[in-house]
């Protein structure tokens, strides 16, 4: 895969609020470059496309989003790139042609389809050479909301993604009048290998919120001065940060949807009684996004594409990577689509209106959150440390808490304190009974065999360069909506609520699960699955047909976006036979969850387990299906928040 370094651009001092906000006119884009497909539609945001047959090309185009002009990774010349409208059950042709200096690939994100169209060069691919034309063809076995991008550098952070919608063969079981896309992304006017340079350097580079004089002063006089030391003591001694949420922050970064910032005001019109269907796609390369439409109540259909019991909500939480689609029904002229991002240090924002250039009060930002001794994997309320569980209830509830607040915690000693010998923290789980252990589901009591995905003992993870903290007790988090969420007084959507609409395809108990752990050191920035990087983790057997439960232990403090390439997975949210399907999961700091493939591989070939942050990309775990036949679908796990450092591929056979 080729290096997407640019040249670097200088640093020049830029109004906070013409950045945070953009240009007046979006993205900005200086040219716009040809589009193809059978027909094409141009909206408020980029270009639809539909058919069988489309002809893409990948190229540079000049943008200006915040008063900088810069050069963006385009697909047909636009960010995002088209809207591709297929339909369920046609077999689509996608010739793509690379006019960049690089390397480059289209990965389908969520797609059932043939191994080699997957788009992960070294894995499934070789990816695209300069000048080249790559054709992608496959049959659509599903329908819903998806979409694609780049799996080739840094070109995803660039600009290189767009929304892809499968259209039902059949009726669907809701109704709507309008249909927007709403596209979440960030941009950046950094050379992304200057940011990578500057992680990893200093993690918490682009951390503009870290605790001050001033807000030490504040805590002392609420919680006392002996409390307040103690609290940045311990802090200290972890070399960690309760204010550490998302590592690429709106210090660099502007928020957009569908394209534009949120000066641009990106509009989505309707008729006053008509019922509208939000498909939200976060093509982010790092952000998490809380989503509301103040005034307006919204009802989640689909997750990830698959249909749900509807869920009637007012915010949900999208990770990077996530697609849900809501339906609403408005009444008023004008409502504003906001989008904060989970550190709160910026937005994307647009309208919903009857007309455009109208617009709705923009809400301020929500108190930033703060992480908790539950984010660093300690339940200190049975430790009976007696203030933790104070802290922990305050920094969870979000707007009713001070977001820089510290609690007491009197009688922590981390750094003299024996955990191993503390009643139900020794790290030795040999003869343990996980499946009663972590507020696991129902689904997961089942006894089967289990190992670790590279064959680590746990016990082993402690002080390992590439490990600065093993979590000492995980749960399942499921139902809690997350840091800064929690609490709010907003109906939020959490991962427990969802139900598939139909009973799971009966396919009978997985027969085995595999065990990661999601580790990392933030101080060095680097990451990976059970201590180990891309480079070191060799690859995971599995047999033909075989039905597989996937443990995710997050032993860090951040959030990992976990994509399972290839499948939709049912998530064990204790939904019985209607476990939700997914191809993306968002794991909560400290914890403990679990997922189960449908039968693996139907033929041979390599895929992977990947986090789907851009800046995670190789924390990838890849899999290897032998058999004699040619072709396999994908299943690549991979963390995709910090996709340049988590797992391993398979070398070439």
């Amino acid at each position: 895969m080729s290096s997407s370094r640019k040249p670097h651009y200088p640093a020049r001092v830029l109004n906070r609020r013409r950045f945070v906000e953009g240009l007046a006119l979006g993205a900005g884009l200086v040219a716009i470059g040809p589009t193809a497909g059978y027909a094409n539609e141009r909206t408020n945001g980029p270009p639809t496309l539909r058919g069988d047959r489309f002809d893409l090309l990948v190229g540079t185009t000049p943008v200006n989003i915040t008063g900088r002009q810069r050069t963006a990774t385009t697909v047909n010349g636009s960010i995002p790139g088209p809207i591709l409208r297929v339909r369920e059950g046609d077999t689509v042709t996608f010739n793509v042609t690379n006019r960049l200096s690089e390397h480059t690939s289209i990965h389908w994100h969520g797609i059932l389809l043939p191994n080699a169209m997957d788009g992960v060069p070294g894995l499934t691919s070789r990816g695209i050479k300069p000048g080249e034309t790559f054709t992608y063809r496959y049959p659509i076995k599903q329908s819903g909301t998806y979409w694609y991008h780049s799996h080739s550098g840094m070109q995803e952070q660039t600009g290189h993604y767009g929304p892809l919608i499968l259209e039902p063969r059949g009726r669907e079981p809701y109704s709507y009048d309008r249909d927007h896309v709403v596209m979440l992304s960030d941009w950046t006017d950094e050379d992304p290998m200057t940011i990578m340079s500057n992680l990893k350097q200093q993690s918490d580079y682009y951390n503009y919120s870290q605790r001050t004089l001033g807000t030490f002063i504040k805590d002392a006089r609420r919680d006392g001065l002996s409390a307040t030391v103690e609290d940045r003591l311990m802090w200290g001694q972890m070399r960690m940060s309760p204010t550490d949420i998302m590592d690429v922050t709106g210090a660099t970064y502007t928020f957009l949807m569908n394209g534009k910032a949120p000066a641009a005001n990106w509009t989505g019109l309707f008729d006053p009684g008509q019922r509208v269907r939000l498909r939200f796609i976060n093509g982010s390369s790092m952000s998490t996004f809380d989503v509301r439409i103040p005034g307006l109540d919204m009802t989640v259909v689909q997750a990830d594409g698959s249909d749900v019991d509807p869920v009637a909500i007012e915010e949900f939480r999208i990770g990077v990577a996530e697609t849900y689609d809501v339906i609403v029904r408005p009444t008023q002229s004008a409502y504003t689509i906001f989008a904060q991002a989970e550190d709160r240090s910026g937005y994307a924002r647009g309208t919903l209106a009857t007309r455009e250039g109208l617009a709705a009060p923009v809400p301020p930002l929500d108190p930033r959150p703060m992480r908790t001794m539950t984010d660093m994997g300690m339940n200190h309320g049975a430790m009976g440390h007696g203030g933790m569980g104070k802290m922990d209830d305050m920094q969870k509830q979000g707007p009713q808490a001070a977001p820089s607040s510290s609690a007491p915690m009197s009688g922590m000693g981390h750094s003299k304190m024996d955990h191993s010998k503390m009643p139900g923290m020794s790290h030795d789980t040999s003869g343990m009974d996980h499946s009663k252990m972590w507020g696991a589901p129902i689904a997961q009591q089942a006894s089967i065999p289990t190992s670790n995905a590279d064959g680590v003992d746990p016990k082993s993870l402690s002080g390992k360069p590439s490990v600065d903290n093993v979590a000492m007790e995980t749960r399942n988090r499921l139902a809690e909506a997350g840091d800064g969420l929690d609490g709010n007084g907003r109906r939020t959507l959490t991962y427990a609520q969802l139900r598939s609409l139909r009973p799971n395809t009966p396919s009978g108990p997985p027969t085995r699960a595999i065990e990661f752990h999601l580790t990392g050191n933030m101080q060095r920035w680097i990451w990976g699955f059970n201590g180990k990087k891309f480079s070191e983790a060799g690859p995971i057997a599995v047999k033909l047909g075989e039905r597989i439960r996937f443990v995710l232990i997050n032993d860090t403090m951040m959030e990992h976006p976990i994509h399972l390439h290839g499948f939709l997975f049912e998530v064990e949210n204790n939904q019985g036979n209607r476990l939700p399907l997914k191809h993306t999961i968002n794991v909560k700091p400290g914890e403990r969850m679990s997922f189960v493939s449908p039968p693996t591989c139907p033929a041979t070939g390599r895929s992977t387990v990947i986090c789907s942050i851009t800046w995670k990309w190789a924390c990838s775990a890849p899999f290897w299906c032998p058999s004699h036949a040619a072709a396999c679908k994908s299943l690549v796990l991979h963390d995709l928040y910090r996709r340049s450092v988590f797992g391993a591929r398979a070398d070439d056979a």
